[in-house]
């Protein structure tokens, strides 16, 4: 039986919250990976194998698993290489019909991912980049959120930052949009959750409409249990959620919040890792109409 994690610890499973089994379950992972030729000293720290063994419940045997497919999918994505030299010259295109960006940071100091699904618009999207593109792009950020993003902000705030708060922005969504995109989605999802697990610490879906119970029907399924237990689901009075959780000067004034980066929230990719965005002069923000 894998070792249990204790209830009373929302830290549990995490560098300094280790049980005694917990601890020898880690050293015995990391050994029997060098042992059988997976393991690799830059990227295998200890807070990267525990992020794998908290993703399968400390489980040894579906730990190793899952970070051996990890190590495959790597080589045949070619993740190292795309990581270093990726190039995406489309985005400012590309964010008019489907913006999706890291913008700051949470009380909690996570960096803070946004996704306006409901301004998606992938017929028009599709001429200026190709799925594939977009899901190169998803594995760039990916490795920018864990190799610059996140240690940025663990330096910030003094302690480790290993996960991010993500808001999903569903207004004007339809079921026509979501089946259109349904593939990206889902490999975006299975991405996500296989090669990058327990990145997520909050999740907020907002502006949820009347019909969001067809699209979830769908979505649910991709994700695991453990996933689905971090989200909130919020209708169009979600101003009030969010700003428990993320400081009003971090989250975009058309999300309820006062921050008016000058090149836009968007494309200023603010935040700890990236100081001169950061400390940009913001542009006024206008005040939304009654």
């Amino acid at each position: 039986m894998p070792p249990s994690q204790p209830a009373t610890d929302p830290l549990s499973g995490r560098l300094g919250h280790l049980t005694i089994p917990q601890q020898h379950t880690l050293d015995k992972f990391k050994q029997e990976l060098k042992d059988e030729g997976y393991f690799v000293p830059e990227r295998h720290d200890d807070a990267t194998l525990l992020r794998f063994l908290r993703a399968r419940k400390f489980d040894l045997v579906n730990s190793k698993k899952m970070i051996i497919d990890q190590e495959m999918w790597r080589k045949e994505f070619g993740t190292d290489e795309l990581a270093k030299n990726f190039d995406f010259p489309e985005k400012e295109q590309v964010d008019k019909y489907y913006p999706q960006y890291y913008h700051k940071t949470d009380k909690d100091g996570r960096p803070i991912y946004i996704e306006r699904l409901g301004q998606l618009d992938i017929d028009v999207l599709y001429k200026i980049t190709t799925q594939d593109r977009l899901l190169r792009r998803l594995v760039h950020e990916y490795e920018k959120f864990i190799n610059e993003r996140l240690p940025a902000t663990s330096a910030v705030v003094g302690h480790p930052v290993e996960t991010s708060c993500t808001i999903l922005d569903l207004k004007n969504v339809s079921i026509r949009q979501f089946y259109k995109v349904k593939d990206y989605v889902s490999q975006a999802s299975t991405i996500g959750q296989n090669y990058y697990p327990e990145c997520m610490g909050k999740f907020y879906i907002i502006n949820a409409p009347f019909m969001f119970s067809t699209v979830w029907s769908f979505i649910k399924p991709w994700l695991d249990e453990v996933t689905v237990a971090k989200i909130n689901i919020l209708g169009a009075d979600y101003k009030g959620k969010l700003l428990e959780q993320i400081p009003a000067e971090n989250l975009p004034v058309d999300l309820g919040g006062t921050c008016s980066c000058p090149q836009g929230c968007s494309l200023s990719d603010a935040g700890p890792w990236n100081t001169a965005a950061s400390e940009a002069k913001p542009v006024e923000p206008v005040p939304a109409q009654s």
